[in-house]
């Protein structure tokens, strides 16, 4: 009888490896609760930089693009990247794959044709843990970044690519089931409009001509912005005697000068160029766009977000475009990772994303706009006001630390510290 029940008796081996076994399921049960499923449309640097993060993030991602492979990758554009930028593509792991590509400007000369003080902004106008990389931003081309990007996504074995497939998100009947629906699919996005988001724009009746040349007599490690009275004027170095020049005017002489043959432009050039710079050769086709300023005021509605110039577009004055479209990257990481650890609900991750990024776009769009207003107007009673604000700019290294901060990191840095600098200036060092 003793033997029998003995017989009975549970098997302390056996109930610890149903015990394992309960604790391997509950695990798993929780990790599929807390992954989520994403899809993207829009696989520009934006949209392919966040399929990457979410992917890395461990969300199986869907990044779905009308355009091919080589289109995708044939843009002939340079983009401005600041230290806001820089610190994401560290996180993501590309930072050193993409410092072959980078050319460092360590000056930045900020001149008014109306007055006649000139500004210098250097690496010691940086905040501390910034000024450590000795440079106040870098300019990438964007055919590297794009090469990169999607050798990347193509290694993530959780992430599908569909590119040169149709939306298929505009129909309901198509509409992939995923947990998330992201837009990043440039300012005239299809999915927004479908999905109904509201949205606010206003043309600048200006547009942008874009164009690689070769110059001469530029600072070696400089990057120059000119206001005119017809718009802003950037040139940008790509190295050697390579720069991208960032022309604003009305958008009908933008398009007239696109149109001019290689010479006839290089003569329209050489007479808007700051002093000292000569134009040599034309090195690619130049190409004019309208400019805008618009926002979605609202970014997230119940599972489907708005993300870079789906969402808002600013001047390019001030070099924030990409800039501030990698901060919208950047701030849905850090929700979609929060959402992994504390099991947020889709909904309030949305509504977080969206009330978290709407300050910095404010902010920046507005500032982007009073610099054009007061700088590319000729009106003579801001003269004197102009010639004041860029004296005292020069003379007071304080002024200039706030504006390269906000330039550099964005205006809520104000309010909330970097990472990076809240650890005394190490790296970020979030791998996803």
């Amino acid at each position: 009888m003793v033997g029998k029940l003995s017989g009975c008796l549970p098997d302390p081996h056996s109930m610890e490896t149903a015990s394992v076994l309960t604790r391997n399921r509950l695990q798993a049960d929780r990790e599929v609760k807390t992954s989520l499923s994403a899809s993207v449309f829009g696989a520009g640097p934006t949209g392919a930089l966040l399929a990457l993060g979410l992917a890395r993030l461990g969300c199986s991602v869907t990044l779905q693009d009308p355009l091919d492979l080589d289109a995708l990758g044939r843009r002939s554009r340079a983009y401005a990247i600041t230290h806001s930028s820089r610190r994401l593509l560290q996180r993501l792991d590309l930072w050193d794959d993409l410092r072959p590509h980078l050319v460092p400007f360590r000056q930045l000369r900020l001149q008014d044709e109306g007055v006649a003080p000139l500004v210098w902004f250097g690496a010691d106008d940086l905040k501390a843990t910034n000024r450590a990389h000795g440079v106040i931003g870098w300019i990438l081309d964007h055919k590297p970044l794009m090469r990169l990007l999607l050798h990347r996504l193509e290694q993530q074995s959780d992430l599908t690519l569909r590119l040169g497939h149709p939306p298929s998100s505009l129909h309901s009947e198509s509409a992939p089931c995923s947990d998330l629906l992201i837009a990043a699919d440039g300012p005239r996005s299809p999915h927004r409009l479908a999905w109904g988001f509201p949205f606010w724009s206003r043309s600048y009746r200006q547009g942008c001509l874009t164009a690689k040349v070769l110059l001469r007599g530029a600072t070696p490690g400089a990057a120059y912005e000119f206001f005119r009275s017809e718009g802003p004027f950037a040139v940008l170095p790509l190295g050697g005697q390579a720069y991208q020049v960032v022309w604003s005017a009305p958008l009908r002489r933008c398009q007239d000068l696109a149109g001019l043959d290689p010479a006839a432009l290089l003569d329209r050039l050489a007479t808007v160029l700051p002093d000292g710079l000569v134009p040599d050769a034309l090195l690619d086709q130049p190409m004019a766009v309208p400019l805008q300023l618009s926002l979605a005021p609202r970014l997230g509605h119940r599972n489907q977000l708005l993300v870079g110039e789906s969402g808002h577009r600013c001047h390019p004055v001030g070099g924030q475009g990409l800039n501030l479209c990698w901060r919208d990257v950047a701030d849905l990481l850090d929700l979609v990772e929060r959402h992994q650890h504390q099991s947020m609900s889709v909904r309030r991750l949305v509504r977080r994303y969206s009330r978290s990024r709407l300050p910095d776009l404010l902010l920046v769009a507005l500032s982007t706009d009073l610099l054009l207003r007061v700088f590319s107007n000729r009106s003579p009673l801001l003269l004197p006001i102009r010639a004041l604000g860029l004296a005292f700019m020069q003379r007071v290294p304080r002024l200039r630390r706030v504006a390269l901060q906000a330039m550099s990191d964005g205006p809520m840095t104000f309010l909330q510290a970097p990472p990076e600098w809240r650890s005394g200036g190490r790296p970020d060092g979030v791998q996803l």
